[in-house]
């Protein structure tokens, strides 16, 4: 080869070197992100959300990379009409660990990510959306910590909030009547409040009554359950036809009004009102898996009196949703009465309807 042709290669040679080997390098650090994901988020510089590189392609369109598995849940947290998509990144080798009652256990590197936002019509599937916030639990060293990502409006990336934001939404809803919003994201505390178990933080939704169910983003044979035993990402799952389910609380086909309404109060309220729970000490236990009638709200007169309980004399009064404490904390807007105390800044009539024909349904001769 003449010396003329070799002085023409080399530098192609040395810059694709050089390219390789710094594709490389934002690979493996990538990698070192997720395998290790405070060590780098304790460093002196935040990571963006895209530096977590949970997502392929426009960081928006959400689409996983592996290890990044999506889930849904029976019946979602009310959360101003946003809409949610769910992942798990569970590390190589790592797998959830089944429990009848409580959330899953997951093993150390793993990291829960839950996506908030609102499409421009409520009608239109697929369409053109915007998101507000990305929430990651992670897990290290037997530790929850919760980060809050809160998204540009070129929706390109997400900055890390730990002071909350109020966000003006607006959208199309399903009636096709336009509605407004001010969204409020929750600074740090808040997300420590509403997830703290006993001392500790813990996950809320990843319950086997809240998977136990399809979603077409993992398979349309099986449910989710199933699909995370074949992969090997479950352990100690029992047999198929003892699993828990909890229902859809808009979905009539999916059980009972009181099915529905026990679901919904879970997933709505029990993570504060349960026994470990922020709100332990009103003595309200809102799980589904509770079967105290007077736990559960029945003719169970409030810890305090007046602003809160709107001078009501019981939880729920059953027959009578108008003397009940937990419909007219519903209705509320005011931060010092509603509930969900965070969470939500306008009222969900659905949710308050579906409670209200609960509270209608029950027999005034309840033994406890």
């Amino acid at each position: 080869m003449s010396i003329t042709r070799l002085l023409f290669i080399l530098p192609l040679f040395i810059l694709s070197y050089s390219c390789n080997s710094k594709q490389q390098n934002i690979t493996k650090a990538k990698k070192v992100i997720l395998e290790s994901p405070l060590i780098v988020q304790n460093s002196n510089e935040n990571l963006l959300l895209s530096q977590y590189d949970f997502f392929s392609g426009n960081l928006s369109d959400l689409r996983p990379n592996e290890n990044i598995l999506p889930y849904t849940l029976n019946t979602p947290l009310f959360s101003n009409y946003a809409y949610k998509k769910r992942f798990v990144y569970l590390p190589n080798g790592t797998q959830m660990t089944y429990s009848p009652d409580e959330v899953f256990s997951f093993e150390n590197g793993t990291i829960l990510i839950k996506n908030f936002y609102y499409p421009e019509d409520f009608r239109i599937k697929n369409g053109p959306k915007k998101i507000i916030e990305t929430r990651l639990l992670i897990k290290e060293k037997d530790d929850w910590k919760a980060l809050n990502y809160i998204w540009r409006d070129n929706q390109k990336d997400a900055d890390l909030n730990y002071i909350g934001k109020k966000l003006n939404i607006s959208w199309t809803h399903t009636d096709g009547i336009k509605k407004s919003t001010v969204y409020n994201v929750p600074n740090n505390n808040q997300c420590k409040n509403c997830h703290i178990n006993g001392k500790e933080i813990s996950p809320i939704g990843p319950t086997a009554a809240q998977l136990n169910r399809k979603y077409n983003m993992l398979s349309n044979q099986i449910n989710q359950l199933e699909f995370y035993d074949k992969k090997g990402l479950l352990k100690n799952l029992p047999d198929h036809d003892n699993l828990p389910k909890f229902a859809v609380w808009d979905n009539e086909k999916t059980g009972s009004v009181e099915d529905r309404a026990k679901a919904y109060l879970d997933i709505n309220c029990a993570h504060c009102h349960q026994p470990q729970g922020s709100a332990k000490n009103s003595g309200l236990d809102l799980r589904l898996i509770q079967t105290n009638k007077r736990k559960q709200g029945i003719f169970k007169p409030p810890i305090a009196a007046g602003k809160g309980s709107g001078d009501l004399q019981y939880s729920i009064v059953p027959g009578s949703p108008e003397e009940s404490i937990i419909i007219y904390r519903m209705r509320s807007t005011d931060p010092g009465v509603m509930m969900p105390e965070i969470g939500r800044s306008i009222v969900h009539q659905e949710g308050i309807d579906l409670i209200s024909e609960y509270i209608k349904n029950l027999k005034v001769n309840i033994s406890y």
